[in-house]
């Protein structure tokens, strides 16, 4: 990663134009140019240096429901309870991890009902207990570089 991503990484995050050509009046003040710009995202993108780019909305705001969950998952089921999980549209950011709850996801849903409804649902399918862990208090940790 050079000096060109890094700004391209504090920018994005703190500075992105919404107009019809972010990328071009970005490059203007990151001297590069509208092209360069997209496939430096883009190689992020493919390489996995950056894990998604697009806005962050904040569904509770806007009248949805947002819930962490978790479930201790048999070794032995892990890889067909990950496919019922993720077949339910309203599962996102599904992981692994190295515990006794060892499947971590995110549900968002339209309203509060609605993921209750689908906590009920997923717990149906795959038999397992699934442990709803709502936010209590919301942080934003940003990633800025130095220049």
């Amino acid at each position: 990663m050079d000096q060109l991503d890094k700004n391209i990484i504090n920018t994005l995050q703190y500075d992105f134009p919404v107009c019809e050509r972010p990328f071009a009046q970005l490059a203007e003040t990151l001297n590069s140019t509208e092209d360069e710009l997209i496939n430096r995202v883009q190689a992020m993108l493919d390489n996995g240096l950056l894990t998604r780019f697009g806005p962050m909305y904040n569904a509770v705001n806007m009248g949805g429901a947002l819930s962490l969950c978790a479930m201790k998952v048999p070794k032995n089921r892990f890889d067909d309870v990950t496919e019922q999980v993720n077949a339910f549209p309203e599962v996102a950011h599904n992981y692994q991890r190295d515990h006794e709850m060892n499947m971590w996801f995110v549900l968002a849903t339209e309203t509060q009902q609605e993921l209750n409804n689908t906590l009920n649902a997923i717990e149906d399918t795959t038999g397992i207990p699934v442990y709803n862990m709502p936010k209590e208090k919301e942080f934003f940790v940003g990633l800025h570089f130095k220049a």
